[in-house]
């Protein structure tokens, strides 16, 4: 019950024919053009950030229910082209609009979190997925604090379940997050915070000791 009210409040962002379609999805896929709801989610998913990180559990619901209903993956693969879409033109999209870029990270790490095949994340997501964060973690975006706010909450999200699939390019990462920290390249006190809390968060396993939750989130509210 908890699940679906979730679902039904995050639908109440889109107007009514918008909603109807995803209700739809959502009870009864075959019913619908689901390649057009994966562009609806996706589209609404890059103009707003409270929904992009969100949106992963809406598109689990519908693959869930299209699987049951047909044994089909239709909505799985047209949102995976879209983001494939995005993804390739991920560098004009951060030039036209930085906050539509953070909601794509946001979104596109929500759907590596909530997407399984034989209870595995999906390969296909996982160097599309390092390759945003690496771009989060060069120079001119840790001198943006909302880019350095993204880079943080992701890798907490699925930081240590792309370690699991490819450690080497987490160790990659983190050179550059830990060379950023280090280098005079215009921080703001806020970014070198969030950049030490998840330099420790790795370091003890992917997990905040009490200490640290007590030390950062202090500093934060302050």
């Amino acid at each position: 019950m908890g699940e679906a009210s979730r679902d039904e409040y995050k639908i109440q962002s889109f107007d009514a024919e918008t909603q109807q379609l995803l209700k739809t999805a959502l009870k009864d896929p075959g019913a619908v053009d689901l390649e057009k709801v994966a562009n609806v989610i996706v589209d609404h998913s890059l103009q707003d950030c409270v929904f992009s990180k969100e949106a992963g559990r809406m598109c689990y619901a519908i693959i869930q229910a299209e699987s049951k209903q047909a044994g089909q993956s239709v909505f799985r693969r047209g949102l995976l082209d879209r983001l494939q879409r995005e993804y390739q033109a991920r560098e004009q999209l951060r030039a036209r609009s930085l906050q539509s870029w953070v909601c794509y990270v946001t979104f596109i790490c929500n759907i590596f979190d909530y997407l399984r095949v034989n209870n595995m994340p999906m390969m296909a997501l996982v160097n599309p997925v390092y390759d945003c964060l690496f771009q989060l973690a060069q120079p001119e975006s840790l001198s943006r604090e909302e880019e350095v706010d993204c880079l943080v909450l992701q890798l907490h999200r699925v930081g240590e379940q792309l370690e699991k699939m490819n450690g080497q390019r987490m160790d990659e990462l983190f050179v550059l997050i830990r060379d950023g920290f280090l280098l005079p390249i215009g921080l703001s006190s806020l970014a070198r915070l969030l950049l030490l809390e998840i330099i420790e968060f790795r370091a003890a396993g992917w997990k905040t000791t009490p200490a640290a939750h007590k030390y950062y989130y202090s500093e934060v509210s302050d």
